[in-house]
């Protein structure tokens, strides 16, 4: 923890944002420019979604530009955006009439109409985000003298870290889970905040000449965000807390020396930190450029302006039905917060029904096709009117936050995947019309629950001669499509982030080789002089690249020692307790995280739709330790982890970037919640391993955990059995590796049509990685959970955005946080006040989803003549 504001003494950020004085002069002409759209450059920044705020600084910005600025920096535009989906096609298609048309430079006297909207565009990117959405909730200007890494904001932020996660590790095994986002410590933080303000006194103590006070002044953005950024690293739990659940249980591998605290707190530690080491070459990809919007991180900002930006809360905008709003943001979150705390009483514990509304099975219980199809519990849920949970409706994605391209392509993967799902099922491939349609769980050849420890000896390890008198385990359909489409969204990973950002990923590469070149340079000749290459490390096109260079980097030896601390770490757990397992497993989620970090980066940064890593980590590790369940998580754990971690600590410093917070602030609100958090979530696995009943359909409180029976799965088919059995030559789903040739081509395919026909819209839209992650909605979940927030995202997105673009900007993330803030809240109510001593109510409201076909999931299935298994024979699998 350092000082309270930290910045480079040698240089001034560079700035293009327009001067105080200045504004009201120009007010008027904006006004008239938002309303006049035959103005060139408001039909441009009409396009753009431009508000009048914008446009008044875009107006004056623009005046400064030569028509020489103005075609370098729309040629770099061009470049940068021409295949961005969150860009508008429209402002693409003038730039490049305006680059293409050598007249316009030959006689520009000609051409004042064009030039001008040009330079208004140029203005608009440079001096602000490209995105409006963007533009609705970050400043594009800066105050590098509020205070930020205060004494409060440390004390608050490690009090809701500590909650935070313990909360979400308690929930972590209930279904659905309640999991709460950091914008409930940042609604909570704000309160606590001003109080803080008006009670401490003004007292301290001055350390390396920068002093530190209980009481520093009036509680600010960044000190918020700061807290925020706390509570957002706390709140995962470790993934190792996953292979402690099928070690420790006596239904899975029933190793009881897993308990052990040292043993979890070692694995736990080493994989909640090791994905922070390669933060550092993530930067150049994932932050710096202002195309990786991170649309989780708007929510938050949306949520923080609510509070602490009064410049625009006095503002009326125009709504739906010629409405006039004047109501602040702060006010409309306490509103929404308010509704949706006493809704979500009605589907979370009085009215069950309206989370899972499967109304037309209920007309028929016992059909068990209509139970299969529309069923919201175990079926497919093909229901155009499924659910009234906003919980389930925000699920997958949420809609008010994540673009509606990326919805709608993620409900698309879904929606087409499900008739594989249906064709596999009644044709009774894999044999799966003997097992349930949508479930996660394994099974042997008598339809039963996979039994792990009826082919493994007293040390975990797969016993051949054991297996061959059992059976092999066998996947529902929806588990078999899902597999499927893992191998296919793996490959049309790497092959989208060739083809579509390989120049973007070089621009990186050499950026991040510079510094290193750099930093050896300062190193050998003990010089800090810094070179005219300093000027060439960040995008300068984005404002906030250059206004964020007042502040000092982390150097990239801190991510160094983050790094090696957390392989030494992990490398004690795995080899000092019975694993069986190599500690040398820790570099192998490195390796594997270098090749897929940036491209699947890209994409979440630009969609808000995320890959994992898990299933590839499975696949080579099961190959690598076959038999070896336990050794395949570890695998599995390290594979995936250090990439989603690299991901999750780059998303908060580009929350941290919007918010000019220095980065070296970021890096230690980052480290120290992650610590506290890795200890409280072991104590609360320690707690609730010894719960009776749990992880099983009896299990109270709902702690049938989904999430470790889909682990137990994977361990059983990718480690117990290994993958060569079930994925190799004459193996049972060998033919599902038709994924990985089918993600790569339907890649190309995109990227060819793109090429064709560069100008139309749904291509330009489609985004066949985000297409093919929705076909991963399934086993044991369903349309329920994607389908309802379509029509909520066009309504935002689609409507509201383009027509009444001023009550989006000023609404829209902050209906997203108030929703998310009162469902966490409510729901953790709900469970201590009543559910925690077992208060329930029995009706039929809350009855009806868990009874008849959809309830049981076992209808229409063939049954076995007595004796009978269905599959290979015994003595014919090995």
């Amino acid at each position: 923890m350092t000082g309270a504001s930290e910045k480079h003494e040698a240089k001034e950020p560079v700035t293009l944002s327009p001067s105080e004085s200045g504004g009201e002069k120009l007010e008027g002409l904006a006004a008239a420019l938002a309303m006049d759209e035959s103005t060139p450059a408001s039909r441009g920044a009409s396009i753009l979604h431009v508000t009048e705020r914008d446009l008044l600084e875009a107006k004056e910005v623009a005046a400064r530009f030569t028509l020489e600025d103005t075609k370098r920096l729309m040629s770099q535009v061009h470049k940068q955006y021409a295949r961005d989906p969150n860009f508008p096609i429209e402002i693409i298609h003038r730039i490049e009439d305006f680059l293409n048309n050598d007249e316009i430079f030959a006689n520009p006297e000609k051409h004042e109409d064009i030039i001008q909207e040009m330079k208004i565009q140029a203005a608009l990117i440079t001096n602000n985000s490209p995105y409006a959405e963007v533009r609705a909730v970050v400043d594009n200007h800066d105050d590098p003298n509020l205070p930020v890494s205060t004494i409060r904001a440390w004390a608050m932020g490690i009090f809701f870290a500590v909650c935070i996660s313990f909360i979400n590790a308690f929930f972590d095994v209930r279904m659905p889970s309640i999991y709460v986002i950091s914008t409930v410590p940042q609604l909570l933080a704000y309160p606590l905040g001003k109080l803080l303000e008006r009670v401490l006194p003004d007292v301290g103590f001055t350390l390396f000449g920068v002093r530190h006070s209980l009481n520093p002044g009036p509680f600010n953005k960044k000190e918020h965000m700061l807290i925020t950024i706390m509570s957002n690293v706390a709140k995962s739990v470790p993934y190792t807390n996953y292979i402690v659940w099928i070690q420790v249980l006596p239904q899975w591998f029933n190793q009881t020396w897993a308990t052990s605290v040292g043993y979890q707190i070692l694995i736990a530690l080493s994989t909640n930190f090791i994905g922070y080491g390669l933060a550092g070459l993530c930067r150049r990809f994932l932050v710096y450029p202002a195309y990786c919007v991170w649309p989780s991180s708007l929510v938050t900002i949306a949520l923080n302006s609510a509070f602490h930006d009064s410049s625009s809360e006095t503002a009326s905008v125009t709504g739906p039905l010629k409405s006039v709003w004047k109501m602040s943001r702060l006010r409309f979150f306490a509103w929404a917060f308010f509704l949706m705390f006493v809704y979500f009483w009605f589907p979370n514990y009085i009215f069950a029904a309206l989370s899972y509304f499967s109304w037309m099975t209920w007309i028929a219980p016992n059909n068990a096709t209509l139970a299969n199809l529309t069923g919201g519990w175990t079926g497919l849920g093909l229901n155009p009117l499924p659910t009234f949970d906003w919980n389930i409706i925000t699920y997958m994605v949420d809609p008010l936050m994540v673009p509606f391209f990326s919805t709608f392509n993620y409900f698309l993967g879904a929606f087409f995947s499900m008739f594989i799902v249906l064709a596999i099922w009644y044709t009774n491939t894999y044999n799966t019309r003997y097992l349930p349609i949508n479930s996660n769980k394994p099974f042997d050849h008598f339809g039963k629950r996979y039994n792990v420890t009826a082919i493994i000896d007293e040390k975990g390890i797969f016993d051949a001669k054991k297996y061959e008198a059992y059976s092999p385990p066998f996947l529902s359909a929806g588990n078999v499509v899902v597999y499927m489409f893992f191998f296919a969204v793996y490959s049309a990973t790497v092959a989208y982030g060739y083809l579509y950002h390989r120049h973007e990923i070089m621009l990186g590469l050499r950026d991040f080789w510079r510094s290193v070149k750099r930093s050896w340079s300062r190193l050998v000749k003990k010089t800090n002089n810094t070179d005219s290459d300093d000027e060439e490390d960040v995008d300068l096109l984005d404002v906030h690249n250059r206004l964020m260079r007042a502040y000092k980097e982390v150097p990239e030896w801190w991510y160094t020692i983050c790094l090696l601390l957390a392989i030494g770490v992990g490398m004690a757990g795995i080899a000092a307790w019975p694993t069986n397992t190599t500690p040398w497993v820790v570099l192998y989620g490195i390796a594997l995280c270098l090749v897929f970090v940036v491209p699947i980066g890209i994409i979440a940064a630009m969609t808000g739709v995320q890959v994992t890593l898990n299933v590839i980590a499975e696949f080579i590790g099961g190959v690598w330790v076959e038999g070896n369940a336990i050794a395949m998580c570890f695998f599995k754990s390290y594979g995936y982890v250090t990439c989603a971690h690299a991901l999750s600590f780059t998303a908060d410093l580009k929350l941290a970037h919007y918010l000019k917070i220095a980065p070296r602030f970021t890096f230690w609100a980052q480290m120290v919640p992650t610590l506290i958090s890795t200890f409280i979530s072991v104590a609360v696995l320690q707690y609730q391993v010894h719960i009776d009943k749990i992880c099983t359909q009896e299990a109270p409180f709902r702690f049938t955990c989904p999430g470790p029976n889909t682990f137990f799965t994977a361990a059983v088919f990718w480690g117990t059995v290994g993958p060569r059995k079930i994925w190799g030559v004459g193996g049972i789903y060998s033919a599902t590796l038709i994924g990985f040739p089918f993600g790569a081509a339907l890649v190309v395919l995109f990227y060819w049509l793109s090429k064709k026909w560069p100008k139309n819209a749904i291509i330009r839209n489609a985004h066949p990685v985000v297409m093919m992650n929705g076909a991963l909605a399934w086993a044991p979940y369903n349309l329920i959970y994607i389908w309802p927030a379509v029509p909520v995202a066009a309504f935002s997105w689609l409507y509201l955005k383009k027509r009444f673009l001023g009550f989006w900007s000023k609404y829209n993330f902050v209906t997203s946080a108030a929703f998310s803030c009162a469902i966490a809240i409510s729901g953790i109510v709900i469970f201590f006040a009543l559910q925690i001593w077992d208060i329930e109510l029995s009706w039929w409201g809350n009855n009806a989803p868990y009874e008849g076909c959809d309830g049981s999931g076992t209808c229409g299935l063939l049954q076995l003549p007595e004796g009978e298994y269905f599959g290979p024979r015994i003595g014919e699998f090995h």
